[in-house]
């Protein structure tokens, strides 16, 4: 068996496996081809995959070579045709490339997109949503205290007192948990929403208050995601969050909806109401932002009020959010290769079934076959 791993483009700075993994598969006898500077950006140099066992090679080679290829992000439409036959690895989100994936059957790609593996216990080790989303809540506060005007701890000083900062957090799941973690060793005031009751004690259990809302829509099957609600608990939501955020210094918002965009938490009449001075910081901002402000990758300022749109706050943090990506990747391989490093696609398996995009030349996943069907 031969690996392949692409060096990113489009500004992504996490590589798919590290010098690490790339061992361990060696140790498998599964052949390692590496990109030339694949892993520049996430500090993991040539000589260290070299030193693993890795072969540096062009892109051409391992399109040509390669049984399985890695790549974080969706395969471009001018390497279709090199990626015939093949078995594709990353993070391709295909709840929002629909046409893309519809390319990808036609073109007889085997594709397997980690964000879709079943978020259940046994696939915690590959739960690459929670590995991203935990690095995303950490360094969402952080960005946030660099454009805070202001401190975020209580302080006394002889020239007088500081207020600790008062931060609201829109979403309890990993991401949310790990900024309020976070905010809270930073010494600020943290107040949390979440339409899942069964967060609350979590909230708590960080120093957090939470902020309840009744009548949510049950959100246990939606594997951490946000889910639709009534517009009589939206209405209620509303009224809530607009109570809290006229108090609060930074909001950090984390709800998404798998394959729709994001809710509109936070309308301009909010924005409008908070101090000069404030920060928004929206991790939903690649499926189209919590604010009704928010663009992705862009810094807006409205009425003294900054808005982050940020839905890759991980490349952030390329060393560490590859170490944890490239754990989840190798977790999942175990599930499709056989001690011996040959290819074994066990479909009966609901982690490989449930990860698996495309194969022999169908649409194979349930959600997106669902979405193609007419009305």
């Amino acid at each position: 068996m031969i690996a392949g791993i692409l060096k990113e483009k489009n500004g992504e700075t996490r590589v798919s496996l590290t010098p690490e993994v790339v061992k361990q598969l060696q140790q498998m006898s599964v052949t390692v081809l590496v990109e030339q500077d694949a892993g520049a950006k996430a500090f993991y140099n040539d000589d260290a995959y070299v030193e693993a066992g890795a072969v540096i090679t062009s892109q051409s080679e391992i399109l040509s070579r390669a049984d399985i290829i890695f790549t974080l992000q969706p395969p471009a439409t001018d390497q279709l045709s090199a990626l015939k036959g093949k078995i594709l690895i990353g993070v391709f989100q295909p709840l929002y490339h629909i046409n893309e994936v519809e390319q990808w059957a036609t073109s007889k790609l085997t594709t397997f997109s980690l964000d879709a593996v079943p978020r259940t216990t046994r696939a915690q080790s590959m739960d690459v949503l929670s590995s991203q989303a935990s690095i995303a809540g950490y360094k969402a506060v952080l960005l946030a205290a660099y454009t805070y005007s202001r401190y975020f701890p209580m302080l006394m000083t002889a020239a007088g007192s500081i207020a600790p900062a008062k931060i609201l957090i829109l979403g309890a799941g990993v991401a949310g948990l790990q900024a309020i973690a976070t905010a809270r060793r930073l010494g600020a005031v943290v107040e949390v929403f979440d339409t899942r009751p069964a967060v609350k004690e979590e909230v708590m259990s960080l120093g957090a208050k939470f902020v309840e809302v009744a009548g949510a829509a049950d959100a246990s099957q939606a594997g951490g995601y946000a889910v639709e609600q009534s517009e009589n608990y939206k209405q209620l939501q509303q009224q809530r969050i607009a109570e809290s955020i006229i108090k609060a210094d930074i909001v950090i918002t984390t709800a998404q909806i798998p394959g729709k965009p994001a809710p509109i938490l936070v309308p301009t009449e909010m924005i409008e109401k908070m101090r000069a001075g404030s920060v928004i910081i929206d991790l939903a901002a690649g499926t189209g932002g919590n604010t009704s402000l928010t663009r992705n990758n862009e810094t807006v300022s409205f009425k003294g009020v900054t808005i982050i749109g940020d839905s890759n706050l991980p490349a952030s943090m390329p060393a560490d959010a590859s170490k944890l990506y490239a754990k989840n990747v190798f977790n999942f391989l175990k599930l499709i290769l056989n001690k011996e490093g040959n290819l074994h696609l066990n479909f009966e398996d609901d982690i490989v079934k449930g990860a698996c995009i495309t194969h022999d030349g169908q649409i194979v996943n349930e959600r997106i076959k669902s979405m193609l069907q007419p009305a």
